[in-house]
């Protein structure tokens, strides 16, 4: 086997236990592809990786989406080959924080007829922009004209939310922030009106609301449902306590409140979530997804994990893996 460079969690903890270690590059099973990684996204899931919330054997790579050339094809593998640049999910078990990843094939989206479309660019793209997707097609079922509220809306998923409300026919998208400063961030990312959470009551009420923050904005989100409204739960960024709902409540109410953790959907509808990601790539290389992207080196990857902590970020931060 080949060595190869990887960030690794030796054990939980703060940024600082983010380790740069060598280690042997995995081949792919059956099924299966490996990819040379270019770009890996870094996201909140990874910290909770980190933080022990998520239990995973250490020690462990963490990297739920990567871009890069395909490395080799497992036996049973068509339609990919060799040398060809994807973008792909690696969110079922990990591992894109290196330069050798394998990942399911079903998981995986070819770039080489999306000419425009970067490496850095489509490494940003796999776990945000199908998120996007399902969680309002899929999980919400939005209809055209609908009005949407997205919490968060400057970080990496909350700005492709907004972008994929209006590609699926939404009436109004508001988009909430947690500070003044993201407010023109979010904007430019399809919302009609960017507000702040605590100012969230005042905006109205919601046909479909996503919400990724938890805490007072869960609850507050649940009272800004219209009737028949849905909202689909998908992080807590705040680490707030569980937010309790009444069973009997939604049923006098005509509410609904649904989940979503792409890991969990990934690996239960593989096929499903790699054509989510597909249609993610198309949209964004016809330009109609906007992704605003930083990267920083992989050696850094304390760094974007401090940062996306800090909610110091707008868009999306990648790390690049290839050697130049």
């Amino acid at each position: 086997m080949d060595g190869m460079r990887a960030i690794t969690i030796p054990e939980f903890g703060s940024a600082d236990v983010l380790r740069l270690d060598e280690a042997e590059a995995p081949e792919p099973g059956q099924g299966q592809v490996s990819i040379d990684v270019a770009y890996a996204g870094a996201n909140f899931a990874e910290i909770l990786y980190r933080q022990g919330v998520v239990d995973v054997p250490l020690p462990f790579v963490p990297g739920i989406e990567v871009s890069g050339r395909i490395r080799a094809l497992g036996s049973g593998v068509e339609g990919l080959s060799i040398g060809q640049p994807v973008a792909a999910l690696t969110i079922v078990d990990g591992g894109g924080y290196a330069e050798v990843v394998t990942t399911s094939a079903d998981l995986v989206a070819p770039l080489d007829n999306h000419d425009r479309l970067e490496l850095d660019v489509a490494a940003a793209l796999p776990s945000n922009s199908t998120t996007a997707f399902l969680v309002l097609d899929r999980v919400a079922r939005i209809a055209p004209g609908e009005d949407v509220l997205v919490h968060a809306a400057a970080g990496g998923v909350g700005s492709q939310l907004g972008q994929a409300a209006r590609l699926l026919g939404a009436g109004r998208v508001v988009g909430a922030v947690g500070s003044p400063a993201k407010i023109e961030a979010a904007k430019a990312f399809g919302y009609d009106e960017v507000v702040l959470r605590e100012q969230v009551a005042e905006a109205g009420q919601f046909d479909v609301v996503v919400d990724m923050v938890g805490g007072t904005a869960r609850r507050s989100s649940l009272d800004l449902l219209a009737p028949m409204g849905r909202m689909v739960v998908m992080g807590n960024a705040s680490g707030a306590e569980d937010v309790g709902i009444s069973a009997n409540d939604l049923w006098f109410t005509n509410k609904t409140v649904s989940g979503f953790n792409l890991a969990a959907f990934s690996a239960a509808f593989p096929e499903e979530a790699g054509r989510a990601l597909r249609r993610a790539v198309a949209a964004a290389a016809r330009g109609e997804l906007r992704v605003r992207v930083e990267s920083l080196p992989l050696e850094q990857a304390a760094e974007a994990h401090r940062r996306i902590e800090a909610a110091r970020t707008t868009g999306k931060l990648v790390l690049e893996v290839e050697r130049i």
